[in-house]
């Protein structure tokens, strides 16, 4: 088994959206923000090797929005989805399964591309099968007024239509390695993986701790459907890797892949943070 970070380019996003009530003052010193209070944020993907299988853990924003949605986010940043698959030594024909914690843009724009024409969208990895769970299917497809925003047909209906969709069991993991923490806060069934790896645990925290700086219980983002949840959420996962040494990978963090965390007096924080090969000891 081994494990790749997929590294698919910069966005930026309101400081304050990701941060909610959590005043700019604490989280301006954490990721600083520019003139228009926007901050940088990555859109980290992983690949897994694991036997005959290549698992593909989210697909970042894509490129085919027009240049009206993309002045909104300011991508910046030299790499790539296909770009740093490639430079991790595989092509998208080899990508066996697509694992999509949840269907907003920026996590599964890249699942889906047009074609050589710009005429009609394909799936951006051919041969894979991908993954989402019935209740969040049915959530992203018949979106509420504050998500619809976030989840695009065009990013999701051509998943339906080419018949490689997945759902994955609550009660049995489609993966020998790789099993599910099911959260609600943020978005209704949003899928956390949960990786064994080389005796280590690594858990894929996408939009539960998009960072190493919302670990803190109350710093959670402005963008969460149901804030208090989230909270709750988090307190369980975190306390499971205080317990069980889990390494967490941030899927937004500009600067830090991955974290170990401790408790300590003022709650769960953050014991080492850095690159996820140098928490995995590689």
């Amino acid at each position: 088994m081994n494990v790749h970070i997929i590294n698919t380019g910069f966005f930026k996003l309101d400081g304050g959206a990701m941060f909610g009530v959590v005043p700019k003052v604490l989280w301006n010193k954490q990721v600083p923000a520019d003139e228009n209070n926007l901050c940088s944020w990555a859109m980290r993907c992983l690949l897994v090797e694991d036997g005959d299988q290549l698992i593909l853990i989210d697909t970042g924003l894509g490129d085919k929005q027009d240049e009206k949605f993309f002045g909104h986010y300011y991508l910046h940043g030299d790499d790539t989805l296909l770009g740093s698959i490639r430079k991790a030594g595989f092509a998208p024909e080899d990508v066996t399964d697509v694992l999509l914690t949840h269907l907003h843009f920026d996590h599964v724009g890249g699942a889906v591309k047009y074609d050589s024409t710009r005429t009609r969208l394909v799936l951006t990895f051919p041969n894979a099968t991908y993954w989402s769970n019935e209740e969040h299917w049915e959530w992203a497809t018949e979106p509420n007024p504050r998500e619809k925003a976030s989840f695009l047909k065009e990013n999701i209906l051509p998943i339906l239509d080419s018949g490689q969709l997945g759902f994955v069991d609550k009660a049995m993991s489609p993966f020998k390695n790789i099993d599910f923490i099911h959260v609600d806060g943020h978005t209704e069934q949003m899928m956390l993986p949960v990786i064994r790896y080389q005796g280590k645990t690594i858990i894929y925290m996408a939009d539960l701790v998009p960072s190493s700086a919302h670990v803190p219980l109350p710093w959670v983002m402005g963008y969460d459907v149901r804030p208090l949840l989230t909270m709750q959420e988090k307190e369980e996962v975190l306390q499971r890797a205080v317990d069980e040494q889990c390494i967490l990978l941030f899927e937004h963090d500009a600067t830090y892949e991955a974290a170990l965390v401790e408790q300590t007096e003022r709650g769960i924080r953050i014991s080492e943070r850095g690159a996820l090969r140098d928490l995995l000891g590689h």
